[in-house]
């Protein structure tokens, strides 16, 4: 009975474990936050911090350490690619550089930054409860002089916009390709991390047999109008050149002569001859 209890405490303490983990990290992409982006989006820094913020943008669209971060509903999301698909990020797994904005940043702010100070963080211990503030006690002071640079933009996604929006299977693949930033945020690399091994796990797609016969290549056509074609049956024979000639008498052979004159014509000839003697 003891060694029971405790087989089920150690499993009531790894269910517990892994629901934490889920819930300090970014949740699946995937939910629909009203926002629709047909281009991509003008990004400005904030002065005096390594995050950007799309002033063009009616919502809370900010850009720190490789990912999308929104504040929509009370709520915080992140996504790789400008238009999501977006996933939840819980509280305690916001980068507090992302916290730290200014709140005169918010396109869109909440009721309650109302009386807040515009070139202050928003008091997200205020918003969140004592428990939020005691975790992260003393996150609105740091030291401005070893604020790390921002990250790069991942502007290679404006070529993608309108129709030709990547889906989320293929946008792992696109951004290992053209975007070889690498996070220092934990959360951020954890989320690639996940990116990574939904990629390595989606099937490939596989050529179907009976597909339709590629086009040659001109390179291709050229070449084979180099090699030798048959002649077809039906095409005339070549004209043949004389037939040798036979070897031996008939090749010495003289030509022929004309034939001597008949009896007949000896005879007429001798009459106009003797006439003639008469005549003289």
């Amino acid at each position: 009975m003891r060694n029971f209890l405790i087989v089920l405490w150690m499993l009531l303490c790894s269910i517990t474990s892994a629901a934490a983990q889920v819930s300090v990290g970014i949740g699946l992409p995937g939910v629909s936050i009203g926002i629709n982006l047909p281009v991509y989006p003008e990004l400005v820094p904030v002065p005096g911090y390594p995050v950007y913020y799309a002033p063009q943008v009616n919502s809370n669209y900010f850009f720190y350490d490789g990912l999308y971060w929104v504040y929509q509903r009370d709520n915080w999301y992140a996504s790789s690619w400008y238009n999501g698909p977006w996933g939840p990020v819980a509280p305690e797994a916001v980068p507090l550089f992302v916290l730290r904005v200014p709140v005169r940043y918010y396109r869109q702010p909440p009721v309650y930054f109302r009386g807040w100070r515009a070139d202050a963080s928003p008091r997200w211990g205020e918003h969140w409860g004592n428990t939020w503030e005691q975790h992260h006690s003393g996150w609105d002071t740091w030291d401005r002089g070893s604020v790390p640079a921002p990250a790069p933009l991942p502007v290679y996604q404006r070529q993608y916009s309108g129709n030709r929006y990547p889906l989320a299977a293929q946008q792992q693949v696109l951004q290992t390709q053209n975007y070889r930033y690498q996070p220092h945020e934990v959360v951020v690399q954890q989320h690639y991390q996940a990116q990574q091994v939904q990629s390595a796990s989606a099937p490939t797609p596989k050529v179907t047999q009976g597909a339709p016969p590629q086009r040659s290549s001109p390179q291709q056509v050229q070449h084979a109008s180099a090699q030798p074609t048959s002649i077809p049956q039906s095409a005339s024979p070549a004209p043949r050149g004389p037939p040798p000639q036979k070897a031996g008498a008939e090749a010495r052979k003289p030509a022929a002569t004309q034939p001597p004159p008949q009896p007949r014509q000896r005879a007429g000839a001798e009459e106009r001859a003797a006439e003639t003697r008469r005549e003289r």
